[in-house]
C-alpha cells in the first residue's frame, strides 16, 4: 500500500537549492554525495550564481525548473528558507528537507521563523523535514540526501555484507544517526534507510518511524531518541510494530538531571526522568539499549538471526577459558546453560580429542577445529532440541585460514532454524569478517554485547502485545462531587474510590470525641486511627496515626493526641477528624499509583509498599489503562515479585485480586485524565490466595493542585 512518505524517501526529482561547486563545503558535498551513491533520478542545483554545476544546468529559481519535483534539499542561510520554501510549494514541490539550521535551536526570532515553516507545512501540505536537519540516506532508492561522510563511497571499495535483513535508523541526532549507520555497516549489517530528523518543524520520529513500520525493505528499526513532539503518531506506530512483530530497539538519551518537582505521593517522587519513556517502550515490546555498541549488536544479532523457542543456550568453543566466559556472559543474562544428555555428549565426543569437553560449554579445542569437530557441533547442536541458541566463542584473527568451510557452514546458517551467534576473542581480521559474512554470518567482539542481544532475542520471541483493556472491568461513575475541592484528604479519597466501584474496607471519620463510641461498635477492635487533613498527605510524619488499637480505653486517649500533634506540625491546617478504621490482617505490602505525564498521559506504577517504598524503589510503570493481564505482568517484573508466590513457604498471595485492582486504578486514572494528576494507594495488602487485597491508604490529587511540570516528565 502506497505511503505519503513514498515520494519523500524515493524521489523522481529532486532540487537542491543553494547547490555550490565547491565540495570542501556542505552545499558542494550534498550534490557531490547524490551523484556518487548513483542516484537515478533527476537532479536540479539551484543558485543564481551559477550557469551550471559539475556539467548539470544550475537554475536561477525553482520557478524557471518546470519540471515536477519529489523533493527539495535547503541549504541557503536561515533567513532566506522561509522564502524559499514558499517558492517550492508554489512550483508544487512535494517534500523538503531543510539542513539550514538557525532556527528553534537559537531561540528568540529564530524560533519565530521555524515556527512559520510549520504553519507554511500546515498550509501548503508541503511536507518538510528539519530545519538543522543532517538529511536522510535511503540505500536501497540510492538516495543520499545527506552531507554525512559515512555515505561516501570510496572507490574500488566493496561494502561488507553479511545480513539479509535491514535495519532502517530514525535519529533526532543527525551526527548519531550516521555514526549507527557507519558501525552497522563496518560489521556487515545492511542498512534501509538512515534519516535525521532536525528539530521537526513538521515531520517528526514519529512519522519516520511509521514509514519503516510499513516499508518492507526494513526488518529492524534503530531509534535515537531525545523526546517524542508528534507521540499519536509514534504510538501508533509502536502499536503497528509490535503488531507486525518488527523488532524496534530505541537508545532515549536525556535521562540525567530530573530537575525539581512538587511530589505529594511516592508515586511520583519515584518516577525517574524517563520513567514514562521507558513504560511506552515496555508496553509495545520495543527493546531499550543505552549503549551505542550494544544497539548495533542487538540489531545485528536480530537482523541475521530467527526468534528462538526458548532461553537454553548452547556455548561452543575452541578454548576452555574462553568457553566458560561465555556460559558466564549467558547465565548473568538469566539465561539457560544447561548440560548435554549423555546421548548428545557421546555424540560430540566422537568429534574431540580426549581433553575436549561436551557437556556445555563445550570444548573442542584447537585440535578439534583442524579435525572438523566445531562444524561438525554446529551441526549437531542446530539440529538438537536440547538447546535454543548456540553462542560459538573462538578467535578469528588470522588473515589466511578460517576454522569453517563456507559450503559447509552457509546451509546450517541459511535455515535458520535457530540462533548462531560468533563471538570472536581476538579483534577479528578483515579476512575472516568477509568469509564469514558470505554464510551470513556478523562476527561480533563484545561478548557481553553478543549475551544481552540473546537476551532480547529470547525476550522478543516471547512478547505478545497486551489485548486492549475492557471498560467492564469498572464501570463509569459520576464523580464530579468528589472533585469540588482543591485537595482531598485519605477520607475524601476513601470516597472518590468506593463511588467509583473500587472495595475498599468500612471506615468512619470522626469529627467529635463523642463520635468514637458509634464508630468503635461499627467497625470493632483492634483497630486504627488517623487524622485527616487535606493539607496532610503523609500522616504519619506528623505523629498523624496510630495503630493495633485494641480497647475502647486506648481509642479515647488516643483521640487528642492526634489532633494535637497535627497541629503542632502543620498549624494551618484544615482539620476534618479523625478516620476510625479496622485493623488490617497481615498481606504483602504493595503500593498502586498513577501519575499525569506531560507527554504521555496517565500512568500506572506498582511497586513493594509500605513505608520502605522509596527506599527500595522496586517499582513498575506502564501507560494507562492496563488490563489484568497486563498488571499481572507488571508483577512478574518486580524484584519482590517471589514474595507474591509464596517465598519460603508462605502462602501463595491473591495475585489475581491485585493484578484486577491494578487494572481498574489504570482505567480510573485514565477517565480522570483532566481532573486528577495521582491516585495513590499505599500500601495494599495482598492476603492469600482467595482472600482479596485490603487498601490500608490512598490518596488523590487534583490536577489544579500541581504546578505544572518540565520535560515531559510525570
Amino acid at each position: 500500500m502506497p505511503h505519503p512518505l513514498d515520494s519523500f524517501f524515493a524521489p523522481a526529482s529532486i532540487v537542491l537549492i543553494g547547490a555550490s561547486r565547491d565540495q570542501d563545503k556542505i552545499p558542494g558535498r550534498l550534490l557531490s554525495m547524490l551523484r556518487k551513491n548513483g542516484y537515478p533520478g533527476q537532479l536540479y542545483p539551484v543558485n543564481p550564481n551559477y550557469g551550471e554545476i559539475d556539467g548539470l544546468a544550475c537554475y536561477r529559481s525553482v520557478a524557471e525548473i518546470g519540471a515536477p519535483i519529489d523533493l527539495a534539499i535547503v541549504i541557503i542561510p536561515a533567513r532566506g528558507v522561509l522564502a524559499a520554501l514558499a517558492q517550492c510549494a508554489s512550483a508544487g514541490v512535494r517534500n523538503a528537507v531543510v539542513i539550514s539550521s538557525g532556527f528553534a535551536e537559537e531561540g528568540g526570532d529564530s524560533a519565530a521563523m521555524q515556527d512559520e515553516i510549520a504553519a507554511l507545512a500546515r498550509r501548503t501540505g508541503m511536507r518538510i523535514s528539519g530545519p538543522n536537519a543532517e538529511g536522510f540516506y535511503s540505500e536501497v532508492q540510492k538516495v543520499a540526501a545527506t552531507f554525512s561522510p559515512t555515505v561516501d563511497v570510496r572507490p574500488g571499495h566493496v561494502p561488507l555484507v553479511a545480513t539479509r535483513r535491514r535495519i532502517g535508523i530514525v535519529a533526532q541526532s543527525g551526527g548519531i544517526g550516521f555514526a549507527i549507520k557507519h558501525r552497522a555497516k563496518a560489521i556487515g549489517v545492511a542498512i534501509s534507510y538512515v534519516v535525521s530528523t532536525g528539530n521537526e518543524s513538521d515531520l517528526g520520529a514519529g512519522e519516520f518511524f511509521d514509514y519503516l513500520v510499513q516499508d518492507a525493505s526494513t526488518d529492524v528499526i534503530l531509534l535515537f531518541i531525545e523526546s517524542i513532539r508528534d507521540v499519536g503518531k509514534f504510538l501508533a506506530a509502536a502499536r503497528r510494530a509490535a503488531e507486525l512483530k518488527k523488532p524496534v530497539i530505541v537508545t532515549k538519551v536525556g535521562r540525567s538531571g530530573a530537575g525539581q518537582r512538587a511530589a505529594a505521593s511516592h508515586t511520583a517522587s519515584m518516577a525517574g526522568w524517563s520513567a514514562a519513556y521507558d513504560a511506552v517502550f515496555a508496553k509495545y515490546g520495543c527493546i531499550v539499549s543505552n549503549d551505542l555498541d550494544e544497539a548495533i549488536t542487538i540489531a545485528a544479532v536480530l537482523a541475521s538471526n530467527p526468534l528462538p523457542k526458548g532461553d537454553r543456550i548452547a556455548v561452543l568453543t575452541v578454548s576452555g577459558g574462553a568457553g566458560i566466559w561465555g556460559a558466564d556472559a549467558a547465565s548473568m543474562q538469566g539465561l539457560q546453560v544447561p548440560e548435554l544428555s549423555k546421548g548428545i555428549q557421546a555424540e560430540i565426543k566422537t568429534m574431540l580429542p580426549s581433553y575436549g569437553t561436551a557437556r556445555n560449554p563445550i570444548d573442542v579445542t584447537a585440535q578439534g577445529v583442524n579435525s572438523g569437530g566445531l562444524q561438525r557441533s554446529i551441526d549437531l547442536l542446530d539440529r538438537s532440541d536440547e538447546v535454543d541458541a548456540i553462542l560459538v566463542v573462538l578467535s578469528l584473527s588470522s588473515e589466511t585460514r578460517m576454522p569453517f568451510k563456507e559450503a559447509e557452514l552457509t546451509p546450517v546458517i541459511a535455515a535458520q532454524k535457530k540462533p548462531v551467534v560468533f563471538y570472536s576473542y581476538t579483534l577479528p581480521s578483515e579476512f575472516a569478517r568477509r568469509a564469514l559474512a558470505s554464510s551470513g554470518i556478523v562476527v561480533l567482539s563484545g561478548l557481553t554485547h553478543a549475551a544481552v542481544a540473546l537476551r532480547h532475542l529470547v525476550q522478543a520471541a516471547k512478547f505478545e502485545l497486551p489485548p486492549p483493556v475492557a471498560a467492564d472491568i469498572l464501570p463509569a461513575h459520576d464523580l464530579a462531587a468528589h472533585l469540588n475541592a482543591p485537595a482531598l484528604s485519605e477520607a475524601d479519597s476513601k470516597a472518590l474510590l468506593r463511588d467509583a466501584g473500587i472495595v475498599l474496607p468500612d471506615e468512619v471519620l470522626v469529627t467529635e470525641k463523642s463520635g468514637l463510641d458509634a464508630a468503635i461498635a461499627r467497625i470493632g477492635l483492634p483497630l486504627v486511627m488517623k487524622i485527616q487533613s487535606p493539607d496532610i498527605p503523609h500522616k504519619s510524619e506528623v505523629g498523624g496515626v496510630r495503630v493495633n488499637i485494641a480497647t475502647k480505653g486506648e481509642a479515647f486517649m488516643a483521640y487528642q493526641p492526634l489532633l494535637d500533634n497535627a497541629s503542632k506540625h502543620r498549624p494551618g491546617a484544615a482539620i476534618q477528624g479523625v478516620l476510625v478504621a479496622p485493623m488490617a490482617k497481615k498481606g504483602v505490602e504493595i503500593i498502586i499509583g498513577t501519575l499525569q505525564d506531560t507527554t504521555f498521559g496517565p500512568l500506572v506504577m506498582v511497586g513493594l509498599g509500605g513505608i520502605t517504598t522509596e527506599l527500595f524503589r522496586d517499582v513498575i510503570y506502564r501507560p494507562a489503562p492496563v488490563g489484568a493481564g497486563e498488571a499481572a505482568a507488571m508483577l512478574d517484573e518486580l524484584k519482590a515479585a517471589p514474595l507474591l508466590k509464596g517465598f519460603r513457604g508462605a502462602a501463595k498471595a491473591d495475585i489475581a485480586a491485585l493484578a484486577r485492582l491494578i487494572a481498574q486504578v489504570s482505567l480510573l486514572a485514565d477517565r480522570l485524565r483532566d481532573e486528577v494528576s495521582e491516585i495513590e494507594l499505599n500500601p495494599v495488602l495482598v492476603h492469600p490466595e482467595g482472600q482479596g487485597v485490603t487498601i490500608v491508604d490512598a490518596l488523590v490529587v487534583r490536577k489544579i493542585n500541581r504546578r505544572p511540570r518540565e520535560g515531559g516528565n510525570p
